[in-house]
C-alpha cells in the first residue's frame, strides 16, 4: 500500500510539473488568434518578389522563408525555453534537411538564371541579399510574444511532419506566421495603454459633483470624465 501511495504521489507531482511548464509558455490568458488561410506560395505579401520565377521556385522561396523564420525564432525566443524553438529547429534540420537543401538549390539556380547576363558573382550577390532581407523580415520586438508563440507551434508541427512534407507546413501556416508579426496583447481582458491628450488621470471626487445617492451630477460638473478613452491592444 505504501508503494502504491508513493507511486500516486509521484504521478501527481509529475503532472503538476507538466502543467506548470505548459502554462509558463502561455504569455496571455488568451492570445490573439493569428490563424489564416493556406497559401499557394505565389502571394506577393509573403516575402520578397521573385520576377519571372516558376511555381517550383516560388514554393522553394516559401519553404526557405519558413526555415528562416524558425531559425530567427530559435535565436530570438530562447527567453521562453518551453516553446522548444531551439530543439525543434535542430530536429527540423535533421529530419527535413534534404528538402531544405533542395529549396536552397532551386533558389540558387533562380538567381543565377535571372542574373545570367551580369555573371555568377551578381547572381550570388542577389542570393545573399535575398537571404539577408528574408531574415530581417522576421525580426520583431513589439510582436515578440505573438511571433515566438506562433513559431513554437509551427516548429512542433514541422517536427511531426513526414520527411519531404515540410512544404505542406509552410503552405498551411505561412499566413499565420506573417500575421503574428503584428503586435497584439491580452485578448481576454482588454486594457488601456494610454489616454487622450488632456484627459484627466483621476475621477473628480469633490462633493459638488455627486448627489446623496452617489450619482454623478451632470448639470454641475458636466460629462463624467471617467473612465478615460484609450486604446487597448486587445481591442484594436
Amino acid at each position: 500500500m505504501k508503494v502504491l501511495r508513493t507511486a500516486l504521489a509521484l504521478c501527481v507531482a509529475s503532472s503538476g510539473l507538466a502543467v506548470a511548464q505548459s502554462a509558463s509558455a502561455q504569455f496571455f490568458l488568451q492570445s490573439r488568434d493569428f490563424s489564416g488561410a493556406a497559401v499557394t506560395g505565389e502571394e506577393s505579401d509573403l516575402g520578397q518578389a521573385l520576377p519571372g520565377a516558376t511555381s517550383a521556385e516560388m514554393r522553394a522561396a516559401l519553404v526557405w522563408h519558413m526555415r528562416a523564420a524558425l531559425n530567427v525564432a530559435a535565436l530570438q525566443c530562447q527567453f521562453e525555453p518551453t516553446l522548444l524553438t531551439v530543439p525543434n529547429y535542430n530536429s527540423i534540420l535533421a529530419d527535413h534537411g534534404d528538402e531544405l537543401k533542395g529549396a536552397f538549390d532551386t533558389l540558387t539556380k533562380y538567381f543565377l538564371r535571372v542574373n545570367k547576363a551580369a555573371g555568377p558573382k551578381a547572381g550570388q550577390g542577389a542570393l545573399d541579399q535575398f537571404g539577408t532581407r528574408t531574415y530581417s523580415s522576421f525580426a520583431t520586438v513589439a510582436a515578440q510574444y505573438g511571433f515566438c508563440q506562433t513559431a513554437g507551434s509551427i516548429g512542433r508541427d514541422a517536427v511531426f511532419a513526414p520527411r519531404g512534407h515540410f512544404f505542406e507546413v509552410a503552405l498551411a501556416r505561412s499566413r499565420e506566421l506573417r500575421n503574428s508579426l503584428i503586435p497584439w496583447g491580452e485578448q481576454r481582458f482588454p486594457r488601456y495603454i494610454g489616454r487622450e491628450r488632456g484627459a484627466p488621470m483621476m475621477i473628480r471626487l469633490d462633493p459638488i459633483c455627486w448627489n446623496k445617492k452617489g450619482e454623478w451630477v451632470v448639470k454641475k460638473c458636466g460629462a463624467q470624465n471617467w473612465p478615460p478613452v484609450g486604446l487597448g491592444m486587445a481591442t484594436r
